[in-house]
């Protein structure tokens, strides 16, 4: 189980409204617990000789069944966003809007950029990454929230060429 299957489980379970979660594979466990303010997760790496049974197989199958559900609603904006350009991650990291807490945000919506000018900046294993514009345009959406964990090529921006 990868970090990206284990964010959207813990964020499925956060919507669903349940207080506590257990899952066991063959050599991952996973335990998610939800308050009425924060979200408990243990990961915990076991190494088991035994082949994993069948009966934890359907387990794991109602997890991947909920996470192609969340993509839905975004294939119904490209159509509408069809003439915007998507400005992506190049790196895994975390995404940062500002150079520092108490410094401006680097691009705002509405705000025209020229090709070259910082975006945002990726922190990858204590390194800063300034992340610049390949494309001039006008800012249309912001797609990822201050300070959260990003992908390689996951859409960051959407950028008006005209």
């Amino acid at each position: 189980m990868d970090l990206k299957e284990i964010q959207n489980l813990i964020k499925f379970v956060a919507k669903s409204g349940a207080r506590e979660v257990k899952l066991e594979m063959d050599d991952v466990k996973i335990t998610i617990r939800t308050g009425s303010e924060t979200s408990t997760t243990q990961v915990q790496q076991v190494t088991v000789p035994v082949p994993m049974p069948q009966a934890q197989v359907p387990q794991a199958a109602p997890v991947a069944a909920a996470e192609p559900a969340p993509p839905a609603p975004t294939k119904s904006e490209p159509a509408e966003d069809s003439k915007y350009i998507t400005i992506k991650s190049p790196i895994i990291g975390t995404f940062y809007r500002k150079p520092s807490p108490d410094k401006p945000i680097f691009a705002e919506v509405g705000q025209t950029i020229a090709e070259g000018d910082v975006l945002c900046i990726i922190e990858a294993m204590k390194l800063f990454n300034e992340i610049e514009s390949e494309v001039s345009g006008k800012i249309v959406k912001v797609l990822v929230d201050d300070a959260s964990p990003v992908e390689f090529d996951q859409p960051l921006f959407l950028v008006d060429p005209s």
